[in-house]
């Protein structure tokens, strides 16, 4: 079992330990390392992952803060200095609480708590999801599944497509297609990812969006036709 993480830790000789613990331990995969609760935010909203080791005092927003914030709820090692958070680690329902220093073997035993368990919290976000974020044009924009017709590969971006307005992003087919909330949206093409809820028709090898015609792929039709409700 492979748990995706992020670390949220504003000293670096902190943030490089946990690094290495999670090396060792074969089954944290560590997604991205943030100084700041603000950064750490703008990721997630964008990359759900399945556990946070998180510090508590941080610049500008502490942990809990942005705890508050997140629109999910991964799984929690918090990483202190202090024993009077371990209350609010309870209240927030955290699921292990490191407080430094820590050893490997302490580590261990927190990550132990995680892999135990039989869930798989990326997968539960994206089907509970009705919306996701894209940063586009340099901030965040929330995009309603509802709304989004499909989605294409443009060269180093992808487009995202709505009635009304085309978001151009940094990201790839192949990055979104394991992160999407497979209830809504389907690849059906190397370079396209559509809204199986827009589909107006399909002839041959081609569907279409709103008018817009899509290949779709040989490799991919079979699975296509088994998610529409054929009478």
């Amino acid at each position: 079992m492979n748990l995706s993480c992020v670390i949220i830790e504003d000293l670096k000789v902190a943030a490089d330990y946990l690094i290495r613990c999670c090396e060792k331990s074969g089954i944290a995969e560590v997604k991205g390392t943030f100084s700041n609760t603000t950064e750490a935010l703008e990721f997630l909203n964008q990359h759900a992952v399945d556990l946070l080791f998180l510090d508590v005092e941080m610049p500008g927003a502490s942990g809990f803060d942005l705890l508050d914030q997140l629109a999910y709820s991964p799984k929690v090692i918090l990483t202190t200095s202090k024993e009077e958070y371990a209350y609010n680690a309870y209240q927030y329902n955290v699921t292990a609480f490191l407080k430094k220093p820590f050893t490997l073997q302490q580590f261990n035993e927190a990550l132990d708590k995680i892999a135990g368990a039989e869930t798989n919290v990326s997968a539960q976000v994206a089907s509970r999801l009705n919306h996701i974020f894209i940063k586009s044009d340099g901030k965040l924009i929330r995009l309603e599944n509802k709304d989004i017709l499909y989605i294409e590969s443009y060269g180093d971006y992808v487009r995202f497509v709505t009635a009304d307005k085309k978001h151009l992003t940094n990201n790839t087919i192949k990055n979104l297609e394991e992160k999407i909330n497979g209830e809504w949206f389907m690849k059906v093409h190397r370079s396209y990812i559509i809204n199986l809820h827009n589909i107006e028709d399909i002839r041959e090898n081609s569907l279409f969006i709103k008018g817009v015609e899509i290949p779709i792929s040989k490799a991919f039709k079979q699975d296509v036709m088994k998610k529409l409700n054929i009478l």
